[in-house]
């Protein structure tokens, strides 16, 4: 412990007074923190840290939009500190920063919309077990520290080194709890088809991070069902969201996720469902007519269709181009409770990368 007297420099010239209390208000009045308590980033700290990368503290992993500050592994690892993250789990975070600076994910557009949208991580292959992650019962909600601490360290580097500030160039009308942290492993164990990240092009024994811009969750009930038909019209269902329609005349950004619970899961392949099938019944299915749609609404969508060069404006919306677009991933516990996890509707897509020391 420091004495009364002391006050110690940390990382980035961060001050370091001698209480847990002094340094939370500090930090919560230069807006460095989401609201909740964060773990001082001493150099200590810092240091044990660093021991879990073979990269060097000063090589820049990506530039963060708006602000494009560099985030090098150094400034990742402070904020992973405070986070409260475990120190093994920094490579999983400088590879989550990787992948939501590639281009394709928008990371511009969702650090500055209106919209909900918030960074999501998708957990697999053996870091996913060896480090902590929980893709089981509750695995989106609060206790798991793997889960709720590297997702949090996410969003405090859009804070802190993208310059994403509430109110000031995070305009977010609303927010989710999605933006303290969303983070959450495959349940590949209680799978009974191929991970996402073996989908991806990897081997299942290579560790990914795949990044989506979420922007928000729906439960899916159906303890009724007894048949993948059912289950699967159910889901269609509850995934025809008026209100994602975005800039691309579809619901939501193009690549909506499902989430889908091992019971779940196991009664569609019982009945000789593939994830490829799934797919293609969701992507038939899951349609709002433009008649459920208010006139300026219509209107709207018709003048959009009219400029893309689509032939018919009067279709049926869909949450996706493709079938294949469509994103599915195992997890959760017991229980008949999937879940519907829209994408940004201003456009983005998902990103996989590999997971390296």
């Amino acid at each position: 412990m420091m004495d009364d007297e002391h006050e110690e420099i940390g990382p980035e010239g961060i001050r370091l007074t001698n209480t847990f209390e002094a340094v939370n208000e500090m930090m919560y009045k230069t807006g460095m923190t989401d609201g909740l308590p964060i773990v001082p980033p001493t150099p200590e700290r810092l240091e044990r840290f660093l021991k879990e990368t073979k990269r060097k503290s000063a090589d820049v992993v990506a530039a963060i939009p708006p602000k494009n500050g560099m985030a090098t592994v150094e400034k990742i690892a402070i904020n992973a500190v405070m986070a409260g993250c475990p120190a093994r789990t920094l490579p999983v975070v400088i590879a989550a920063v990787a992948a939501m600076s590639q281009e394709p994910f928008n990371l511009l557009g969702i650090q500055t919309t209106t919209g909900t949208a918030s960074v999501g991580l998708i957990l697999n292959g053996p870091h996913a077990m060896g480090m902590g992650f929980s893709g089981g019962a509750g695995a989106l909600g609060a206790w798991n520290r793997a889960n709720a601490s590297v997702g949090r360290a996410v969003h405090l580097i859009l804070l802190n080194i993208g310059g994403a500030t509430p109110a000031d160039i995070d305009m977010a009308t609303l927010g989710w709890p999605g933006k303290f942290t969303f983070c959450f492993a495959e349940n590949e164990m209680k799978s009974p088809w191929s991970p996402l990240h073996v989908e991806r092009g990897f081997h299942r024994d290579e560790s990914t991070v795949t990044v989506i811009g979420a922007a928000g969750i729906v439960e899916m009930v159906d303890t009724a069902s007894n048949s993948a038909e059912s289950i699967l019209t159910t889901m269609a269902s509850s995934m025809t969201i008026a209100g994602t329609t975005g800039v691309e005349c579809i619901m939501g950004g193009g690549e909506p996720l499902l989430i889908v619970t091992p019971e779940h899961a196991h009664l569609l392949a019982r009945d000789g469902f593939n994830k490829a099938e799934v797919k293609r019944f969701l992507y038939e299915h899951a349609r709002l007519p433009l008649s459920r749609l208010g006139k300026d609404s219509r209107a709207r969508v018709k003048t959009l269709r009219e400029r893309l060069g689509v032939a018919d404006v009067d279709a049926d919306l869909r949450v996706a181009h493709r079938a294949e677009d469509i994103m599915l991933v195992v997890v959760g516990g017991i229980g008949f409770k999937s879940a519907y996890v829209p994408t940004w509707p201003g456009g983005t897509t998902s990103v996989t990368v590999r997971v390296e020391k």
